[in-house]
């Protein structure tokens, strides 16, 4: 059972709105290291830099798609093991189908509730503590 409060996050998403609410979500369920980043290249710099655990991710950003992003995630061999949680406005089967053909974790559908969104975490960390 991983303490969240030991998980690194990287919360990216071109909405400030939804960062904010994400990362209040996740410091509600004890998750102490929450970083943010509004567009994919810049979170994967980030990530580069300093490695995370988790990467809860928006699928429709300007520059780099979720998509595209997990990709780039996936083909990096320092980072491409990070769980990798995609958000998407609608449960589009297609996007859902591609993320899981390109090795993601799991995905929440928005609008969610924290409750949901614990749970796909806890799916893949195993019960947070």
């Amino acid at each position: 059972m991983p303490a969240a409060a030991q998980i690194k996050v990287m919360v990216v998403d071109d909405q400030a709105s939804m960062r904010a609410m994400i990362r209040r979500a996740l410091q509600d369920l004890g998750f102490r290291d929450v970083r943010d980043k509004p567009t994919a290249p810049e979170a994967l710099e980030a990530i580069r830099a300093d490695r995370v655990h988790l990467i809860i991710s928006d699928f429709n950003m300007p520059e780099m798609d979720g998509l595209e992003f997990l990709q780039a995630v996936r083909a990096d061999a320092t980072i491409g093991k990070t769980v990798f949680i995609m958000l998407t406005g609608s449960a589009d089967k297609e996007i859902v189908q591609k993320a899981a053909a390109l090795g993601v974790n799991n995905y929440v559908v928005k609008p969610f509730a924290p409750a949901a969104l614990k749970e796909k975490i806890e799916r893949v960390f195993g019960e947070l503590t």
